[in-house]
Parts: C-alpha cells; structure tokens; sequence
C-alpha cells in the first residue's frame, strides 16, 4: 500500500456474538447475529458497515456537489442485507444506497449520486463484488 493517508484499527473477538473494540475506544460494542437466539442487544458487522458506507458516501456526494457549485442538503440511509449466497451456499451482503438531496432537481440528483457512487472509497471497494443499488431522490 502507499500513500497511505490514515489507519483505523478495531479488533473483534468472538465473531458475530462476540465484541469489537476500536483502538481509541469510540467503538466498543457487543455483537448479536440477528438470526441468533441471544437477547438481540448489540450491533451487528452489517450495521457496522453501513454506518461507514453512508457516512462515506455522503461525503463524496457532498464533495461532487461543490466541485458544481451546487449548494446541497444530503442525507444517506445506506442499507446493508445478509444474503444467502446461491452459488456457494455461503453468505454474502448487498447494499441499497438511499440518497436524499435537497436543492436540486430529480435528473441532478441522479447524476451527482452516480458521480459520487464512482468516487466513494467505499464503492469503489465493493465494485464487482457485491450488488449496490442506488436510490437518488430530490426532495
């Protein structure tokens, strides 16, 4: 790897029941499977990673709108499925990006959530990999 920039650490223990820490503390969370059998309270890898994405993408949005001089209001709910995965009979996730735009109309918000869907760290990592469906609306 070069040019890196920053790291982040977190270590998890005990897999989807277990516990993960972030090296700061910020993150110290217990984790549930939501198909378990447990209590249900804790946080999940799937919610985990959608608080990233959209925070992620929100950003690279709101950077593709600058770049246009357009003034925006955005805001990101980025939903993340555990997926039975039928050709290997494993697991895999998919993502749903619903991205809300204010200040601009429906064909601009379309093309600014394509835009940033190109430029977002996180979507480039999952392109080819898992299915991300995008979701703009002007409101």
């Amino acid at each position: 790897m070069s040019n890196v920039l920053f790291t982040s650490k977190a270590t998890a223990q005990g897999g989807r029941d277990g516990h993960v820490k972030s090296d700061d503390g910020l993150i110290d969370l217990d984790l549930v499977n939501p198909a378990g059998d447990g209590d249900g309270k804790g946080s999940n890898p799937e919610q985990l990673f959608a608080a990233g994405y959209s925070a992620c993408y929100d950003g690279a949005l709101n950077l593709m709108a600058s770049k246009q001089n357009k003034e925006i209001d955005s805001s990101i709910t980025s939903e993340v499925s555990l997926l039975k995965d039928e050709q290997d009979g494993g697991f895999k996730i998919g993502v749903v990006l619903n991205v809300e735009i204010k200040g601009v109309t429906q064909e601009e918000a379309e093309e600014l959530a394509k835009q940033a869907h190109d430029f977002c760290p996180y979507s480039k990592a999952t392109r080819g990999n898992i299915d991300v469906e995008l979701k703009p609306k002007a409101v």
